[in-house]
């Protein structure tokens, strides 16, 4: 079977951790370790520091540089660690990835400058001066559903030719745009829609940041895997399975670091509360993911 997926900088499967807090809402660094050490046991090749599903919106630089120093001191070299630093400015988003390269981060995650909406040649400034700021590898977040600007796959192109772009998180739900970056550069193309995963590997992408993962990491390194092996068939079946825990998770209204924190608590792994203005999720929802999540394991992959 011809392999036609790019190489993937920061391993091929990897999950946008939630920041675990404790009952009174301070970061929980112990528990921040042990769930990171569970991903990675159970198939993270790279775990997304301080994205949205880690609730980088309320958390504070100083919190953000914590984290990173208390994971990479858990999975040591046995996953890559990339840190999310966007920000709605650039010189802010700077000062995080310079904070995130001296904590020892492998590379990093800027979403498009949001609220404002600049202009593509705003946004190619934006991300070129981010990436010529320090020496981490940099993945674009392309996000217009939360940003209001997307990178256009023109503006993508022309940001592959610097030498610290390296790959996209691509949750712009354009599935054409997508086609037309990976014909024309070397990018390395991650879904962040788990729905994604199968379809954006076998268009050429090189893996997923997945918060579903979060619950259930063995089993979306499983569709992978079995693509890989040559058994297309099996990595679909794999990945429809996945499906009512993605829809319960990602799909109901709720994001995505309220419902993984509200499974990962009825599971007894670390999560905590969430901060506001997010409110934790309520019992019916939580009983459903609950559900799903046990059909999920039921079917013999987790």
């Amino acid at each position: 079977m011809t392999r036609i997926h790019r190489p993937a900088p920061f391993g091929r499967g990897l999950c946008a951790m939630v920041t675990p807090f404790t009952s009174s809402g301070t970061l929980d660094l112990d528990g921040a370790q042990r769930l990171a050490d569970r991903l990675v046991r159970e198939g993270c090749e790279g775990l997304v520091l301080s994205g949205t599903t880690g609730e980088s919106p309320t958390t504070s630089d100083t919190e953000k540089t914590e984290l990173i120093r208390a994971v990479r001191a858990a999975v040591g070299g046995r996953a890559t660690i990339v840190a999310g630093v966007g920000t709605a400015d650039t010189r802010h988003t700077v000062e995080l990835a310079l904070a995130a390269e001296k904590a020892g981060a492998d590379g990093l995650l800027a979403v498009t400058p949001y609220y404002s909406r600049p202009p593509q040649d705003a946004v190619e400034a934006h991300f070129r001066e981010l990436a010529d700021a320090s020496g981490l590898p940099v993945a674009l977040y392309d996000i217009p559903g939360r940003t209001g600007t997307r990178i256009e796959p023109e503006t993508m192109i022309r940001l592959a030719d610097h030498p610290r772009i390296v790959a996209v998180k691509d949750c712009a739900y354009d599935l054409l745009g997508t086609q037309k970056v990976l014909a024309e550069t070397e990018l390395a193309y991650y879904t962040g829609c788990d729905e994604y995963v199968l379809a954006l590997y076998a268009l050429g992408g090189s893996g997923y940041v997945g918060t579903v993962a979060n619950a259930v990491p063995r089993h979306f390194r499983s569709i992978l895997d079995a693509y890989d092996a040559g058994d297309t068939g099996e990595a679909a079946r794999l990945q429809r399975l996945t499906v009512p825990l993605t829809e319960l998770m990602m799909a109901r209204g709720l994001p995505g670091s309220v419902t993984a924190k509200a499974l990962l608590g009825r599971l007894g792994l670390p999560s905590g509360p969430v901060r506001a203005p997010l409110r934790p999720a309520g019992q019916e929802v939580t009983d459903g993911l609950l559900a799903a999540y046990e059909e999920l394991v039921g079917s013999g992959t987790r």
